[in-house]
């Protein structure tokens, strides 16, 4: 008798599943439901950017571009950062471009961790952090960020830290909670950073998705820039996620380690893309004033809708996700909430302990507002079936 073969997914990958966005997209499908479930705009990005891409085709640059990005990128990138942030960076040594912030994590993660290295995550977090580790053969370690405020405990990061810590995974503001860590909550962050020799890569896509607080980039603190590795992209900000135009910026070393990675992945990625993303980026500041008026309207509007269906709402500081409360309804449980919602109300949304593998909240749901107001306007007109 054969042996048997073992099942074609890596053990590292395996207890992953599918993730939930595909489970509640094909709910929202089934019934025809307003999708506040998938964080993603229905609506196109500034004139200026989606015609830089055009003419970038039409010019011709269609072919592979450089490994670390074009340079117009690079540059357009560090002049971003040092505007922004008082934070400078070399455009060809210290920053490099990736198929989207998710690479970018990814190349970080497999460039800097040895097998057994252990990362600091702060859950709930983006689905995309454990596997990335995983797949790193490095080992994930979770911090948990309790509700409604998900405020950091430096203790407790503290804690977590053995010979054995590589790096903390950051995303402020943050997927799926809202939240932006205060100045405050990152310097606690920095000095185990700096006391531990610890890496901060940094997850920042939201940086201009702030409403009524300040975006600190944990780089911009003392002994910071040298062991952070800041992660942006384009897709929040110019309304364009499926470019998948990301960049890291960190210092020369820990740049070309990142290369080393990217060099036999992607390599290089949408070069036309790339070159519209720097006009973006060098639109002003009237632009990104706007853009954060917009979603903070977008987020009043859906939060007031909410409301009214009978939800306590969790008004986030940033983002554009909101969480809402389901024990006012009679739910228990996020799961259950989600999975009846598209049925009994035409709605999607997402359960918040998606999004934490141990012991998460399991009364929290996550609405998405990125959407137009028509559509918002319909996703709240559904949400009020629920008081009926």
């Amino acid at each position: 008798m054969e042996p048997s073969r073992p099942q074609p997914l890596a053990s590292r990958l395996q207890g992953f599943g599918t993730t939930i966005f595909t489970e509640m997209t094909a709910l929202a499908q089934a019934h025809d439901a307003v999708n506040l479930g998938q964080g993603f705009p229905d609506f196109d990005g500034p004139p200026a950017v989606l015609d830089g891409a055009i003419e970038a085709i039409r010019a011709g640059h269609n072919q592979y571009g450089r490994l670390q990005g074009v340079p117009d990128l690079n540059r357009a990138v560090a002049e971003h950062q040092e505007r922004h942030y008082g934070l400078r960076y070399d455009a060809d040594a210290e920053v490099t471009a990736f198929a989207g912030a998710t690479e970018a994590i990814h190349g970080a993660l497999l460039a800097l961790c040895e097998p057994g290295d252990e990362v600091i995550v702060l859950e709930p977090c983006y689905d995309c952090y454990r596997p990335a580790i995983a797949m790193a053969d490095a080992v994930a370690v979770a911090v948990h960020l309790a509700p409604p405020r998900f405020q950091v405990d430096a203790a407790a990061i503290e804690a977590a830290v053995t010979p054995r810590t590589r790096a903390i995974l950051l995303n402020s503001p943050l997927n799926p909670t809202g939240t932006v860590l205060s100045r405050a909550e990152l310097e606690g962050i920095a000095d185990i950073c700096r006391r531990h020799d610890l890496l901060a890569i940094t997850d920042e896509v939201y940086e201009h998705l702030v409403y009524d607080v300040e975006h600190v980039p944990i780089a911009t603190l003392p002994g910071m820039r040298e062991r952070t590795v800041t992660i942006s992209s384009a897709g929040k900000t110019f309304s364009v996620t499926g470019w998948k135009v990301g960049w890291a910026c960190a210092n020369a070393p820990v740049a070309d380690a990142l290369r080393s990675a990217k060099q036999f992945t992607t390599f290089c990625s949408g070069t036309p893309l790339q070159l519209a993303v720097a006009a973006g980026l060098r639109l002003g500041d009237a632009f990104l004033a706007g853009l954060a008026a917009e979603y903070r309207a977008r987020r009043d509007r859906l939060c007031e809708g909410l409301e009214r269906a009978g939800l306590d709402v969790l008004v986030p500081e940033g983002t554009y996700f909101v969480l809402a409360d389901v024990r006012p309804l009679g739910f228990e449980d996020d799961m259950a909430f989600c999975r009846e919602l598209p049925a009994r109300a035409g709605v999607a949304a997402i359960p918040l302990s998606a999004f934490q593998r141990e012991d998460p909240p399991r009364h929290l749901a996550r609405f998405a507002f990125c959407k137009t107001d028509a559509v918002l306007d319909e996703g709240i007109r559904r949400l009020a079936r629920l008081r009926g």
